[in-house]
C-alpha cells in the first residue's frame, strides 16, 4: 500500500470535489477505522491523499476523532508532508474573523484522547519544541500573501477537548497568556504526524472571537462558525492546492525523519537490532 501518496490533507470534500480522476480507497489500521475513506488525486503532478477528519458528512465530533488511525493511515499511504487546516477562534482583538493564522506553536488543553503511538516496549520521547515545519509555513505564507488574504505568520493555537466552547473565564485565561488561536483538532493530530516522521503545517481559518471577552466582540456559536467558514471555504481550498504545487520535490529533505533520531529514552540500552515504530516503514 505504501507509496500511493506523498502529500496528505486533512480536510473536507471541498478540497478534492473539483479535481479530476479522484479515487476513493479504504485503509485499515491497528487503531481501528479512520474517519472516512481516503480520496486520492493528482495535484500539479503530486500524488495527494485527502481525508475529511470529521467524516464526509461531518458526523464525528472533535473529541471522538480517531486521530491515531487517521495519521497512521496517512503514513501507510506513503505520505511525508501534511497540510492540516482548521476552523479556529481568535483570542486577540487584532486577529479577526476571516484572517488566516500560520500557527508555529500549540498548547494542549485536551484530556481524554489517545495521543501517542509510542506505548512501549521501546520508550521514545519526541520533541514538541517546533512541531510545525518552517519551510511549509514559508510556502503557505507566500501563497496566502499572493492571494491577498489577511494573514498572521506566527501564532500559538490552544486546543481544547470540545465539543463545548470555552467559558468566558477560560477564554480570558487563554487570551491573557498571549495565545492567538483556539481550536479543537490540532492536538494530537499534528503531534502524531511528527511521531511518524511526517512534516506538518497548520492554517487556522478564524471564524469567531471565542467567548467574546474583548470589547465589541460576541461569544461564538456553531451557526456563526459555519457561516464564516463557508464564506472562506473557497479561499482556503485555493491556498491548499497552490501550496501543493510549490512543495519541494524532495520531501525527505524537510527533515521530519531526522527529528526522531534522538527520541530513544533509555540511552545506553539501544542496540542495532532494536526496531522503532517509525523505522518500520509501516
Amino acid at each position: 500500500m505504501a507509496g500511493r501518496a506523498e502529500i496528505g490533507v486533512f480536510g473536507g470534500s471541498g478540497f478534492y470535489s473539483l479535481l479530476d480522476d479522484v479515487r476513493e480507497i479504504k485503509v485499515d489500521t491497528p487503531y481501528g477505522p479512520p474517519s472516512d475513506s481516503f480520496f486520492l488525486a493528482d495535484v500539479a503532478g503530486r500524488s495527494v491523499a485527502f481525508l475529511p477528519r470529521h467524516g464526509r458528512r461531518h458526523t464525528i465530533p472533535p473529541h471522538r476523532i480517531n486521530y491515531r488511525a487517521n495519521v497512521w493511515a496517512m503514513r501507510s499511504l506513503g505520505v511525508l508532508a501534511v497540510i492540516s487546516p482548521c476552523a479556529a477562534g481568535s483570542l486577540q482583538p487584532h486577529v479577526k474573523p476571516g484572517d488566516f493564522v500560520l500557527c508555529d506553536q500549540f498548547v494542549d488543553r485536551t484530556r481524554n484522547r489517545p495521543h501517542t503511538f509510542f506505548d512501549g516496549p521501546i520508550v521514545s520521547h519526541v520533541s514538541s519544541a517546533d512541531i510545525y515545519d518552517p519551510e511549509l509555513r514559508r510556502i503557505a505564507a507566500e501563497v496566502i500573501r499572493e492571494q491577498g488574504i489577511p494573514m498572521h505568520e506566527r501564532g500559538t493555537i490552544v486546543i481544547i477537548e470540545g465539543p463545548r466552547f470555552s467559558t468566558r473565564a477560560e477564554s480570558k485565561w487563554f487570551s491573557d497568556a498571549g495565545w492567538e488561536v483556539i481550536s479543537m483538532t490540532q492536538y494530537p493530530e499534528a503531534y502524531l504526524c511528527r511521531e511518524l516522521a511526517m512534516a506538518v503545517v497548520n492554517i487556522a481559518l478564524i471564524t469567531d472571537y471565542d467567548a467574546g471577552v474583548h470589547e465589541g466582540t460576541e461569544a461564538v456559536d456553531a451557526r456563526s462558525v459555519l457561516e464564516v467558514f463557508e464564506q472562506n471555504a473557497t479561499r482556503i481550498q485555493k491556498v491548499v492546492l497552490e501550496m501543493i504545487a510549490r512543495f519541494p520535490a524532495d520531501l525527505e529533505g524537510l527533515g521530519a525523519r531526522g527529528m526522531l533520531d534522538a527520541t530513544r529514552g533509555d540511552g545506553h540500552a539501544a542496540s542495532a537490532e532494536d526496531i522503532r515504530l517509525f523505522e518500520t516503514g509501516l
